[in-house]
């Protein structure tokens, strides 16, 4: 049975972090585990607080009858009051928990909201470097990615989205903290946002994928996105902030501000179960009804960071320190990250090059490795690093 050309044409184009992730399989295999530092996939290595894991346990030994079975499509009313409790308290808005629809993680999220706003050929803008995966799920739903570039910062540039916008525009993905760069969006730029929105004169959804929120450094914090675009959908995912990514359990969360928002509660409670998720997992809806006040400590991480960044910057890297999210946007010392990828896994070191994110001359490095493993994978960085002819240095 032959491959649909779509898929076929997806599969050369796939993510570059599951390609490296890959790559780190045969060389552990050829090499040895010890001899290999892989920092590709954001895999997080602290475990889910023991407040989560002891909710579990009381969950599955309850067994309460029906507990298995079929629910609503938006999940559990009484999980859905419950964190639209919390997100009315973050944002200052009145969410109810009609607007909210438990979910497979912050995929399943925005795979929602796409398949509810979404006629083909509609567009979606996408700032630069990004998340490769939003590209597939535009396309899941006949929409078509719009690249816009962000300033030197790595922020959103209001001018450019401005520019980019089309009749066609009926979305903007913002990612804060920001996959794979690291960049917190402050204040300022989400009101310059809202500015832009409000000039376009048309109904732009603002896809808010958040979940990284709870990974702000240097005592930081993440503005409320809600609170200062008003056309905006959350999706959100306990992965990261509870580690448990494979879990899959997250929410969409509409905006009491959003247009038409009657009509596209019903949309959601509908895409939700043709796209096949048909309800998020029972087991861990009611776990997170015990746990929503519960995080992983981001300390660890922020130690790793670090570590890190210092330690490159001493080779002589240029490491910016991301403010937030497990990931550090590296500046390859010679415009081709591929070739410069290819240098470090030579070394043992596996990164994920910028191309796959759409910045070339990047690297982006997880920090969800053990810090000890950091601390032996910098000769391999200053290996790579010395072994360049003087004049790419």
């Amino acid at each position: 049975m032959p491959v649909s050309k779509t898929i076929a044409s997806q599969l050369e184009n796939a993510s570059w972090i599951r390609r490296m992730f890959e790559e780190g399989v045969r060389l552990k295999r050829e090499r040895g585990a010890e001899a290999v530092f892989d920092f590709s996939l954001g895999n997080p290595d602290v475990e889910p607080p023991p407040a989560v894991l002891e909710a579990l346990r009381r969950v599955a030994a309850g067994n309460l009858p029906g507990m298995h079975g079929y629910m609503p499509n938006p999940g559990y009313t009484q999980v859905r009051e419950a964190v639209a409790h919390k997100l009315s308290r973050e944002t200052g808005l009145s969410f109810t928990a009609e607007d909210v629809f438990m979910t497979v993680g912050s995929a399943g999220a925005c795979n929602v909201i796409l398949k509810s706003i979404l006629d083909p050929g509609d567009e979606v803008l996408v700032l630069m470097p990004f998340f490769p995966e939003y590209q597939f799920y535009i396309s899941n739903h006949g929409g078509r990615m719009v690249p816009v570039e962000t300033d030197a910062a790595f922020l959103p540039d209001a001018e450019r989205i401005q520019a980019a916008i089309t009749p066609r525009t009926r979305a903007l993905i913002l990612n804060t903290p920001n996959n794979p760069t690291g960049q917190v969006y402050p204040e300022r730029v989400l009101r310059d946002l809202q500015a832009v929105l409000e000039r376009s004169g048309q109904p732009i959804t603002v896809i808010s994928d958040e979940p990284y929120k709870a990974f702000v450094y240097d005592g930081g914090h993440q503005p409320e996105v809600a609170s200062f675009i008003a056309q905006t959908a959350i999706c959100n995912s306990w992965s990261k902030s509870l580690g448990l990514p494979g879990e899959r359990i997250g929410y969409l969360a509409l905006s009491p501000q959003l247009e038409d928002r009657e009509a596209l509660r019903r949309a959601c409670a509908f895409s939700n179960r043709i796209l096949g998720f048909i309800n998020a997992p029972a087991i861990w809806q009611r776990v997170m009804l015990e746990s929503l006040d519960e995080a992983i400590d981001p300390a660890p991480y922020e130690r790793k960071r670090n570590l890190l960044c210092d330690a490159l910057q001493a080779i002589g890297y240029e490491a910016r320190r991301p403010e937030g999210s497990f990931y550090v946007f590296l500046k390859t010392p010679i415009p081709d990250d591929i070739a410069f990828t290819q240098r470090l896994a030579a070394e043992g070191v596996l990164a994920v090059p910028g191309t796959g994110f759409g910045r070339s001359g990047y690297i982006r490095l997880s920090l969800t490795i053990p810090i000890e493993r950091i601390q032996k994978s910098i000769g391999g960085f200053e290996r790579a690093f010395l072994a360049l002819p003087r004049q790419e240095s």
